[in-house]
């Protein structure tokens, strides 16, 4: 086992999908059952559920010294074997085994986040590592398995071994684009259709006046049946939402309610860049906005298939009702450099699902 990654990988930056594929034939990335090649994204590895799970009363952390499987003897309920499919209840908590596990060198780290559709699905899932202090990141050098901690806010699912909801992305080195090299890249390779605002990252803002209709996005309806993950194009969208209007470019997030809406900006990931949305900011309102916040190269881009993409916006209002108006900044998009430019990019070579995008709903509902 490599102590570094230079030797398969000497640049800084986001691992791309070639170096990927080195780090599972290394041993750096390992799973209970071979890793197929529908895994590996252009800068990240998809993860998947593994048998056992376990309905926690309470979120947790495992901390400096602790495995998980040490603090679930102090937070499970009960145990559940995904096995033969297993609900997930909504508005519970569950810690799920992975079947991948890491054996990182130490100048790599690691940073989860949900995919889109399961951010789509308003299921809140996490990371959780061994001797974590924090969700969805993972320290340069670590060995040892990897947990999901699961909580359905809107749908119950039935969930199987194998279901991939959240993905994992590897950096050597810290590489971030600052405001001044965000501008350069504007200026090279256009990142939007209209003007863009640089500060702190790409500023995200929503659509709530489209030229051709009313409706702006989707409320979840708050009883509804069950979503089984391993269903797509299949159920019927009234039956789980409800469409969202505007009245004069303006709505009002009910506290509590999930709402899908898209950014009016049309953006694109040039293929030497991975992007990521950055975390909610409290100075922007009483909401928070997208769960699933990382965007593959080639996002968008032309190389890709693409002309732009809107950005999908999961919406939760928090605590009191907030009115969202047209054109309103919610969110930044963070860049990144790759290590090198991936052999496979989001759209073109993974037919991936939400190129091109505007408003849509995730993949399990059928398209209207």
């Amino acid at each position: 086992m490599m102590n570094t990654i230079t030797e398969i990988c000497p640049n800084k930056g986001v691992l791309p999908s070639q170096v990927l594929r080195k780090m599972i034939a290394g041993g750096m990335i390992s799973a209970s059952a071979p890793i197929p090649e529908a895994q590996i994204q252009p800068a990240s590895i998809d993860l998947r559920l593994g048998a056992r799970a376990w309905r926690v009363r309470a979120s947790f952390l495992p901390g400096a010294g602790n495995s998980v499987a040490d603090r679930l003897a102090d937070f499970s309920m009960h145990a559940l074997d995904l096995s033969q499919g297993a609900v997930l209840e909504k508005g519970c908590v569950y810690v799920v085994e992975l079947q991948e596990r890491l054996a990182l060198p130490t100048d790599v780290t690691a940073v989860a986040n949900a995919k889109s559709s399961t951010g789509r699905l308003d299921l809140f899932t996490r990371l959780i590592a061994d001797n974590g202090t924090e969700f969805d990141r993972v320290d340069a050098g670590y060995t040892g398995p990897l947990y999901a901690e699961i909580s359905p806010r809107s749908f119950s699912v039935l969930a199987r071994p194998g279901v991939r909801l959240n993905q994992i992305r590897f950096r050597h080195g810290q590489v971030l684009l600052n405001d001044d090299a965000l501008r350069d890249l504007n200026a090279r390779d256009l990142l939007v259709d209209g003007e863009a605002h640089i500060d702190q990252g790409l500023g995200f803002s929503v659509d709530l006046a489209p030229a051709k209709t009313r409706h702006v996005g989707w409320r979840a309806r708050p009883h509804t049946g069950l979503i089984d993950l391993e269903k797509l194009n299949h159920y019927p969208v009234a039956a789980f939402w409800d469409e969202v209007h505007s009245e004069q470019g303006r709505i009002i997030l009910d506290p509590g309610a999930f709402y899908i809406l898209v950014s009016r900006e049309a953006v694109h990931i040039p293929p030497r860049y991975a992007a990521e949305m950055a975390p909610y900011v409290a100075m922007v309102g009483e909401f928070r906005v997208h769960y699933a916040g990382f965007f593959d190269p080639g996002f968008g881009h032309a190389d890709a298939g693409g002309k732009g993409a809107r950005g999908v916006l999961e919406v939760r209002c928090h605590e009191a009702p907030f009115a969202l108006e047209h054109g309103q900044i919610v969110g930044r998009l963070v860049y990144e450099n790759m290590a090198e430019t991936p052999d496979i990019l989001y759209g073109a070579d993974l037919k991936s699902n939400y190129q091109g995008q505007g408003l849509k709903l995730a993949k399990h509902f059928k398209s209207t």
